[in-house]
């Protein structure tokens, strides 16, 4: 049971779809239909409605810490609650499988588990962004250094689940790899109409 509750618990919490309930709520319509077609903030944010953005973002984020926090006051096992949050996400069911990318879910059970990763993650996202004004980049940064800095603190349970969170925004982030190596990835602040570079 300290495996499987807080597995199905996660998932089912990841899963909520933020993006699309606040947009369709607001009457905007379905968020999968506009820029990137992602259901994370970065593309709530194209809709022009920065508040709808943040929430999105709060609420994304909100998933991962909040599965971690009922992981540690049920007893079970936080992380797995957390990459299950996260795993949620990227494949909600209510969407056949269809989720974001991520990032603020990741970076919500990072603080969640062990609040100096987060601060890391959060100052390696900073630098790399302040530095190559690439969003994709920073994230996929801050995501790969994150299982060192937990195994270096000794959180090895973490650093595993880490490991596999890291792996899924690899994948889920392909495409702006690919752009990234052909030097067509737009960066922060550029106003391009095809953006698809959306890291939530």
């Amino acid at each position: 049971m300290d495996y499987l509750l807080p597995l199905i618990l996660g998932y089912l919490l990841g899963s909520v779809p933020f993006g699309l309930v606040i947009t369709k709520a607001a009457g905007l319509g379905d968020i999968r239909k506009i820029g990137s077609g992602n259901i994370g903030a970065t593309n709530v944010l194209r809709t022009g409605h920065k508040d709808l953005a943040l929430a999105t973002l709060l609420l994304d984020g909100g998933k991962g810490a909040i599965a971690v926090a009922i992981g540690y006051l049920a007893g079970w096992r936080p992380e797995i609650a957390g990459a299950a949050a996260f795993l949620g996400h990227l494949f909600p069911v209510w969407l056949g499988f269809k989720g974001g990318k991520g990032v603020a879910t990741f970076m919500g059970t990072l603080f969640a588990l062990h609040w100096p990763a987060g601060i890391f993650a959060g100052a390696t996202w900073l630098v790399v962004a302040k530095v190559s004004r690439y969003s994709s980049l920073s994230a996929l940064t801050a995501a790969a250094a994150t299982p060192f800095i937990f195994f270096a603190m000794g959180k090895v349970a973490f650093a595993i689940a880490a490991v596999f969170m890291t792996a899924l925004i690899l994948v889920r982030h392909r495409a702006n790899i690919v752009r990234l190596l052909a030097g067509a990835e737009p960066k922060i602040g550029a106003d391009k109409t095809d953006a698809a570079n959306a890291s939530t």
